[in-house]
Formats: structure tokens, sequence, C-alpha cells
């Protein structure tokens, strides 16, 4: 599944490249084609990211609300149009540009209300402007599950997947089974930087980056992660383990991330 990074890059592509214009919309695979003929003619106000939400708002403020799931993905061309690759969901055609959306896990059209509800059910979003991470913070601080599980929990905090998950947690020499009521605020601070950090560095290079000064390799794997399926910690040397979390594979180094000792606790 794509992390927020991923998905904020797309929202900020997107809007210069369709926002203002009235867009022709088709549904090639045909299972949005309802949807399709609410939306084509209109203009597109602006293209936002919330999490791991696309949310593409139109004039009548009819929004287009994607999420990608594990199997979605998304082809940006160049007009003139060329024949669909795959079950394109939704097609958005601008003056120059098409956007193409195969596999979406949602694809609908959402109103003034589903939108505020969605917002509402969706935790704070490191990279928005707007984002109240005093929110997650009373959140965690009052809740026994373990901050592994409750970074993943987009009603938590929105666009941290399981790499940046395993990243900011060693970064910061926290163990992912430490439980949220033990992170103090001075704690809780330096893990929403650092995500903010690492996340906006992300939306410039389209690729996950968590080693310092590094730049995204070249061809089809472009991470430069530390420990997220290493075999050694790049600090101590010491031996990468794993071990699962609300169905999801962590890694930690046990003695740069101690469960007894845990920063500022």
């Amino acid at each position: 599944m794509p992390e927020g990074h991923t998905i904020h890059r797309a929202a900020r592509d997107h809007h210069k490249k369709l926002a203002g214009q009235r867009l022709k919309v088709f549904s090639p695979q045909g299972r949005f084609e309802a949807g399709a003929k609410i939306l084509t003619g209109k203009r597109c106000r602006s293209v936002e990211a919330l999490g791991k939400h696309l949310l593409y708002w139109f004039e009548t403020d009819d929004v287009l609300h994607i999420h990608l799931g594990l199997f979605g993905r998304i082809r940006n061309r160049k007009l003139p149009l060329k024949e669909p690759v795959g079950a394109v969901r939704v097609r958005l055609v601008g003056r120059g540009d098409c956007i193409d959306i195969n596999g979406p896990t949602i694809c609908e059209v959402i109103g003034a209300e589903e939108t505020e509800a969605l917002f509402d059910r969706i935790g704070p979003d490191v990279l928005r402007a707007d984002a109240e991470p005093k929110k997650a913070y009373e959140r965690i601080n009052k809740s026994r599950v373990s901050i592994g599980q409750l970074l993943m929990d987009q009603s938590v905090i929105a666009g941290i997947g399981n790499i940046y998950r395993t990243e900011i947690l060693w970064r910061q020499g926290i163990h992912p089974l430490t439980p949220g009521k033990m992170i103090d605020e001075v704690t809780f601070n330096l893990i929403w930087e650092d995500a903010r950090t690492l996340l906006a560095l992300g939306v410039k290079h389209n690729a996950i980056i968590t080693v310092e000064n590094k730049k995204p390799g070249r061809g089809k794997y472009r991470e430069r992660v530390n420990i997220f399926n290493k075999m050694k910690c790049p600090k101590c040397k010491k031996k990468i383990e794993n071990l699962e979390i609300a169905g999801r594979k962590a890694y930690l180094c046990i003695r740069c991330q101690p469960l007894s000792r845990t920063k500022n606790i």
C-alpha cells in the first residue's frame, strides 16, 4: 500500500495538471460509469491528499474520493489519448494531461457531508498545514496499545505506513511494543517532527529516504532505509529482529530500541 508521501506527491502533481480545468471523466473498465457521468464536464477546483486518501474537488462541491489500497496504481499520461492499460477504473482528462487510476479500493463521488465525515474520522496528517498534532498525542497518551500499532492507525495519525513506522521508531530509539501511554509529549513531538521531515523528503524525491544525506537510488528500487527489511543495524551492527504487530511485520534493533528504556520516558 502506498504511504502518505506517494499520495501527497500525486495530489501535488495532479493539482498542477488538472486544477482550474473542465475535465472529461471516463470509466474504461465500466465500474465507475455513474460517477464519471456526474463529474464529466465539471471544473476541477483543486486536488489534495488526506493521509492515504486522494480528493479531487469539483465546482459543485462533488468530490472524487480515491483510496488506492494495496493494489491501486496511478498512471500519468500526456495527450493524445492512448488505449487504457489494464482495468482503468477512472480516467481524468484535462487540456494536455490524462490521469488513469487502476484498481483502487475506493473510487466514489461524495458530497459535503460525506467529505466532512471523512475528515472527522482520519487522524492528523503530518504533511498538512492544518494538522493538529495534539489530537494525535492525546489519543496515543491515553492508550495501552503499542506505539507500533498506533502509528499505523490512520484514525490516530494519517499517512504513516509500515516502512516509515519502522524507520521513525528506530531513529528515535523506541521499541515498537512500547505502550502509547508511556510516550510523553516530548517523545511524541520528536516522532511527529521526524515523520513530517521524512514524509516531506519522500514527496520531494518520490521515494522513501530515511538515511541521512542519501539520495534515491536509480532503477526500480529507489528507497534508502536504515533497518526495514535489513539484516544488520547500521549503528551497532546487531542483527535486525522482526515481530508481528496487528498483522504487519515490524523491524527493530533490540539493542538500539530496548523495551525497558525508551527516550524521555
